[in-house]
């Protein structure tokens, strides 16, 4: 199942003539988030565990390395059981808002894609996906 693809977000009218690498930057956001906290899928652990360290260690930003790793298309196989129960449930209906809401707290944005594609970014997001993350395992686990 496809849940995302950066392909899907060049064409937005509001995307402009900013750099491809923003349109990763949403969804690496989420799966670098996801893949550092044990919800990797195989796919990732067998085949590019090599690319998994250097994004533990910030040598590739999450956009980097969704770009890289998964052709900017965002699948069940990129995380593991437990990830896709999570993100059938969040991902779709609720990411994005918390997302614009953690990256961009004091609305300098026009729009999701302006975020800049940093470990800056990341940082802000990371904690509201740990509490999310933490609320939705103990209602739905």
């Amino acid at each position: 199942m496809k849940y995302d693809d950066a392909s899907w977000h060049f064409g937005a009218e509001n995307f402009g003539n900013l750099p491809e690498i923003n349109g990763y930057t949403h969804t690496g956001t989420f799966l670098a988030w996801a893949i550092l906290n044990g919800l990797a899928g195989e796919l990732h652990i067998e085949e590019w565990p090599e690319e998994i360290e250097k994004l533990k260690t910030r040598v590739i930003s999450p956009a980097e390395f969704f770009r890289n790793n998964c052709d900017g298309k965002f699948t069940d196989e990129d995380l593991n059981d437990l990830g896709n129960k999570f993100v059938r449930s969040f991902f779709a209906g609720k990411y994005f808002g918390v997302y614009i809401e953690a990256a961009d707290p004091e609305d300098r944005f026009e729009n999701i894609y302006e975020i800049p594609s940093s470990w800056e970014t990341y940082d802000k997001v990371a904690p509201k996906l740990d509490n999310v993350f933490s609320l939705w395992k103990r209602e739905n686990l």
